[in-house]
Formats: structure tokens, sequence, C-alpha cells
């Protein structure tokens, strides 16, 4: 998206830049051609490009078959916290505010709510998600290296909103158990 807005950009600058360089390339530009080409075939051109190009990344945040599950975490929303549970490591105690991936790999995180509609969002890994009390939905998040990456609800659920933060700690793919029982020994 930001290099299809540099491509717009990019021309209509360059097309002002022609017309104080070469006064006369503006008087040879009709206004039919400035309102058709200018104001309708490069925008649908350039945005037709960019939702292609949404559509296609969108895709991949959304939880769909493989020939091998991916990882599941769950995530529960409750005013004004998150609690991870990892159910495909055996005996793990959940996590407050704090959830452990590997890297490198994709995981479901299966998202719930307690109380009122909380939004899931890790702005640096995927899109928003909401928790809805009732349904679980799921997205999936692929950390390409280990890091910390700061999630926030991002849909207004009450006074206390502002502190509804997590972070997503995405270990080494082969260091991810033994950092959670690891994590989980010292709590």
């Amino acid at each position: 998206m930001f290099w299809g807005s540099v491509a717009l950009f990019a021309l209509v600058t360059g097309i002002l830049a022609l017309c104080f360089i070469a006064p006369g390339f503006a008087s040879r530009l009709s206004s039919r051609w400035l309102v058709f080409g200018g104001g309708l075939v490069m925008p649908s051109v350039i945005l037709t490009a960019l939702v292609i190009f949404a559509l296609f990344m969108g895709e991949r945040l959304i939880a769909s078959p493989q020939r091998e599950a991916p990882l599941r975490v769950e995530a529960h929303a409750a005013q004004w916290n998150w609690t991870f549970r990892y159910p495909a490591v055996d005996g793990v105690a959940p996590t407050m505010d704090r959830l452990h991936i590997p890297s490198g790999e994709p995981v479901d995180i299966v998202i719930t709510s307690a109380d009122v509609i909380h939004s899931f969002w890790v702005p640096r890994l995927g899109g928003k998600l909401d928790a809805i009390p009732g349904h679980e939905n799921i997205v999936r998040l692929q950390a390409d290296r280990p890091g910390i990456y700061r999630g926030v609800c991002a849909e207004f659920c009450g006074e206390g909103h502002t502190i509804m933060e997590f972070t997503v700690e995405a270990h080494a793919p082969q260091d991810y158990e033994s950092e959670l029982r690891q994590m989980d020994r010292t709590q």
C-alpha cells in the first residue's frame, strides 16, 4: 500500500513539476484529459492493484486448512487483560498479558471474550480481529524472527481500555517449549 501511494504521489508530483518546468506543457493538456486520465484512469489502475494486493495479503491472516495444522493458542479477553492458554504444551499454566509463540511458524490464535467486545491486534504481525462473548474467532499470526511485539485491544471496551495491552514474545522454534516450561516454573 505504501508503494502504491508513493507511485500515485510521484505521478501527480511529476505532472506538477512538468507544469512548472515547461509552462507550455500545461496549456497542451486539455481539461478532459486531466479529469479523465489524471482523476479517473490513473487512480483506478493504482487503486485496483492495491485492492488486489490487500485481498491477497488479507487471505494470509485468515486461518485456513493446511496439510499440517499450525500450533493453536487460546486468547481470552476480560476487562482489562488477556489470558493466554497453550493447549498443545502439556502442563503449562496460562500466562497473563504475555503471549508466547514460536518464530517462523504460523500460529492460530483462538480469540474469545468473557464480557464485552474486545479486539485482538498485534500491528507488526497482522490484522486485528474481534473477541466476541460466546463466539470464537481465529487469526493466524507469524513472527518471522524472535523478538518482542506489542499487542493492544483495538476496540473501546470501557474505562480501562487504554491499559489493555499485551506483549507477544516470539521464541526460536527449537526453544519454544523449553521457554514456556521455564517461564511456568518462575511464576
